[in-house]
């Protein structure tokens, strides 16, 4: 048998949704960038309201977008300093399905993701997306606590 040399992972999409646990998955995301030299992609996911209306679903959409734009300028600047490339990009749909397709469309190598609320309600709701980007992502996911 040969053996195989890990060269790391290349390309990181870290899944944002501006909680505390997407902020901390967010910095273990970096500080491995930094430590691989590698690519991160920041993806934050808008589930649109359902049902919704043409002028209400513009207004949702646009707030979000800004939402996202302003906490992904922390992560802008500090990939800056450290000379790191990191993209950002906000989607919208179904985070599980979305966060997949980004992730196989950069050809990443790795998904970083925060570990969502204890709650047991919290976990039937949110935790079908995480379930699902483990079992469908071509590439190893990663959780962070």
């Amino acid at each position: 048998m040969g053996s195989r040399v890990f060269v790391g992972f290349q390309r990181i999409v870290v899944a944002f949704d501006g909680s505390p646990h997407a902020e901390h998955a967010l910095e273990v995301a970096l500080a491995m960038a930094a430590d691989m030299k590698a690519k991160v992609f920041l993806v934050a996911v808008i589930r649109p309201p359902e049902p919704a209306e043409s002028a209400e679903l513009h207004a949702v959409l646009d707030e979000m977008r800004e939402h996202f734009e302003r906490s992904f300028a922390p992560a802008r600047e500090h990939a800056r300093e450290k000379a790191m490339e990191l993209e950002t990009a906000i989607v919208v749909g179904h985070p599980a399905e979305q966060i997949i397709h980004f992730a196989d469309t950069v050809q990443a190598s790795l998904i970083v993701m925060g570990k969502r609320s204890h709650s047991i309600f919290h976990r039937w709701m949110l935790g079908s997306n995480t379930e699902r980007v483990l079992k469908y992502a071509h590439c190893p996911v990663m959780m962070v606590h």
